[in-house]
């Protein structure tokens, strides 16, 4: 399961809409690892000028590596996750996700990062099983 959802906010759920804060808060309790790099990388881009900030450390673990995954697999997660950090997220492997200004998806930078090419150089064989 990837996300520890309170009663409450299944209720919610289950009756209507639920607000997106809510769902933001179940993804940081219950995916920390993925939350926090996440968030980190949203803090260096708003203090910087780059045109983006990526992460290229592997998770400490199997366990954070999974979370990372569950939340940038998930359309939901990884959406709202966007909306509340005000960034545009990209993924190439099993850890290197970068966080991008939401005006940059149509830029040369993020075309040159989302590219076929960009994820063959990107590969080594310790990422086949991850």
């Amino acid at each position: 399961m990837s996300l520890d959802v309170s009663p409450k906010l299944l209720a919610e759920a289950e009756s209507g809409d639920i607000r997106e804060e809510d769902f933001v808060d179940t993804v940081r309790t219950s995916l920390p690892y993925a939350y926090d790099l996440i968030a980190s990388l949203a803090a260096e881009l708003e203090g910087g000028t780059a045109e983006f900030t990526d992460n290229q450390t592997p998770p400490p673990s199997e366990k954070e590596r999974g979370q990372l995954l569950r939340a940038l697999a998930s359309d939901a997660i990884r959406g709202s996750l966007e909306r509340h950090f005000g960034i545009r997220l990209a993924f190439q492997n099993c850890h290197r996700v970068a966080a991008f200004r939401p005006e940059a998806r149509g830029g040369q930078t993020y075309a040159r990062f989302t590219s076929v090419r960009a994820q063959v150089l990107n590969q080594s064989p310790e990422f086949r099983d991850c």
